[in-house]
């Protein structure tokens, strides 16, 4: 009797679950081979190994590229968090490219800075009489 073990993937090659997340991003190429250096878009879905972008224009293929995604969770609850991806683009449309992750890191976001009017002392001058 032989076994025949079922391919459970459904001939999906991935080794990592892809979790939906819609998140704004901005994008640049690191060697800047392309004509266009940066551009924005959306995360469709991503792994820890890799994510599918909604982008405005086709990425090339084969370009190494910096992913910059606004974190949904925060630092403390009060600090918001990006995703920052170095990787490669693997697959690429007018409309959606993966990207392989090689390397991230999370980094706190910057936040809009808070107008405080600040108090300037008065100075008084006072003449002394010699």
């Amino acid at each position: 009797m032989r076994l025949q073990l079922k391919d459970s993937s459904d001939n999906d090659r991935r080794t990592t679950d892809r979790f939906p997340l819609e998140n704004a991003l901005r994008y640049r190429f690191l060697e800047a081979q392309s004509s266009r250096s940066a551009g924005t878009g959306q995360t469709l879905n991503m792994s820890s190994g890799g994510m599918l972008l909604k982008v405005e224009a086709q990425l090339p293929i084969g370009e190494q590229i910096e992913v910059s995604v606004d974190w949904p969770a925060q630092l403390n609850a009060r600090c918001g968090l990006k995703l920052v991806a170095l990787g490669k683009v693997v697959r690429s449309t007018r409309e959606v490219a993966a990207v392989r992750i090689e390397k991230y890191d999370f980094r706190t976001r910057a936040t809009k800075a808070i107008e405080v009017p600040v108090a300037t002392p008065e100075v008084t001058t006072t003449a002394s009489a010699l």
